[in-house]
C-alpha cells in the first residue's frame, strides 16, 4: 500500500472534543498527563467550530466532552455545548471528576445551565485514581445534584466506586492506602476491572508490573507498524485542533488534514509508526542522538521516551508532535 494512501485517517466513528488539558487532578493513569500545572487554555469558539465541522466531515455526527477537567471552563462549557448543536453534532455526555462542587445549590445551578444549553448525560469519574485527589464526599454531592436536576448520570465506573464508597467520604485517599484495603495486587489488576489506556502517566504506574525490555526488545516486540493509529472507534480532538491517532497522546494530526490525504514528509514521525513501527521511529531517534536511558514495558513507553527526547532535547517542532506543553508536562 503506498505511503500516502495509509496517511488517510478512516471514517471517523465514535470520539470526544478534549476542551482543555488543565485539570485539578493528577492522576496515574491520565493518558493526556493532564494536571493542575498546566496552561488554563480552554477551546476557543473559532477552534471548535472548526473541530466540529471537520468531525462531521469525517462521519461522526456525535462526540463527548471531556478534559483535563472541562469544569473548569466555567460558563465556556455551556457555550461549548451550544456551538455542538449549532454545528449538528450531538453531546453523548460530558466527563467530570467532581473536583468543582462546592454546594448543593451551585452545583445545581451549574447543571440546570448545561441541560438548557443541551446537555443531558454527565459522566461522573469514581475509582481510586480520581480519589487520590478528589473526596467521595464531592463526587456523591454532584450526583445527588444530577438527581434533582434531571441529568443523566453515566458512572465510571460503579464497580470501582464501591470500593472508594468503603473509604472515608470526607477525604482523598493514595492508591496505597487501597492497597492496604483490598490487599496486595490490587493496583496490578485494576486493568482487569477498569478501561486503562495504556498511555501517559499510565505506563509509569503499570511498568513494575511489566517485563523490562531493552529498547531493541521492545521495538521488536511492537512489529513493524502500529494499526491503532488508524482506529477511529474512540479518538480525541484537542483544544489546539489536533486529532490524536490511536488515543496516542502527542501524536497529532492537523484537523484541517482529516479529510485529505496526509503529506508522509510532513507527518514523518506518524508515517514512520505507520510504514515500520516504533522500530522505525527509534532509527530516527537514534540518528538524532536518541540513546535509551532505561529499560521499557513495551512499545508504547518506549514511543513516549522517543518522542519526549525528540521534543525536549532535540527541539523538534514538528506537526505530528503536539502539543509541545504535553512533552513538558511528562512526569
Amino acid at each position: 500500500m503506498p505511503a500516502t494512501a495509509a496517511l488517510r485517517i478512516p471514517p471517523l466513528r465514535s470520539g470526544g472534543i478534549m476542551a482543555n488539558y488543565h485539570c485539578s487532578s493528577r492522576c496515574r493513569h491520565c493518558a493526556y498527563f493532564c494536571s493542575p500545572d498546566w496552561t488554563r487554555h480552554f477551546i476557543d469558539e473559532p477552534t471548535a467550530r472548526r473541530v466540529l465541522r471537520a468531525i462531521r466531515s469525517g462521519g461522526c455526527r456525535s462526540v463527548h466532552i471531556g478534559g483535563g477537567e472541562p469544569f473548569l471552563g466555567g460558563e465556556r462549557l455551556a457555550a461549548l455545548v451550544g456551538w455542538c448543536a449549532d454545528e449538528g453534532v450531538a453531546v453523548e455526555y460530558v466527563e467530570t471528576n467532581s473536583s468543582w462542587f462546592t454546594t448543593p445549590e451551585r452545583a445545581l445551578r451549574t447543571l440546570r445551565d448545561l441541560k438548557a444549553a443541551g446537555l443531558r448525560t454527565l459522566l461522573v469519574s469514581m475509582s481510586p485514581f480520581h480519589n487520590e485527589h478528589v473526596p467521595w464526599r464531592k463526587v456523591a454531592g454532584v450526583l445527588d445534584a444530577c438527581r434533582e436536576a434531571g441529568m443523566g448520570v453515566f458512572p465510571w465506573t460503579e464497580e470501582l466506586g464501591v470500593d472508594v464508597r468503603t473509604l472515608d467520604r470526607d477525604r482523598t485517599h493514595t492508591l496505597e492506602e487501597y492497597e492496604e484495603r483490598f490487599g496486595p495486587g490490587y493496583l496490578r489488576d485494576i486493568p482487569r476491572r477498569y478501561w486503562i489506556s495504556p498511555r501517559g502517566r499510565a505506563l509509569a504506574t503499570f511498568r513494575p508490573f511489566a517485563p523490562a525490555l531493552s529498547a531493541e526488545q521492545a521495538a521488536a516486540a511492537g512489529g513493524d507498524s502500529c494499526p491503532e493509529l488508524l482506529d477511529t472507534s474512540h479518538f480525541h480532538v484537542d483544544l489546539y485542533g489536533n486529532y490524536v491517532p490511536g488515543i496516542c497522546s502527542g501524536i497529532s494530526v492537523d484537523v484541517n488534514d482529516l479529510p485529505e490525504t496526509m503529506d508522509p514528509d510532513r507527518y514523518r514521525h506518524l508515517t514512520a509508526l505507520l510504514h515500520g513501527g516504533v522500530g522505525r521511529l527509534l532509527e530516527l531517534a537514534r540518528a538524532a542522538g536518541y540513546g535509551p536511558q532505561r529499560t521499557f514495558s513495551g512499545k508504547c513507553d518506549l514511543c513516549y521516551d522517543i518522542r519526549r527526547y525528540l521534543v525536549i532535547e532535540r527541539d523538534v517542532d514538528a506537526p505530528d508532535l503536539q502539543p509541545a506543553e504535553l512533552y513538558r508536562r511528562m512526569e
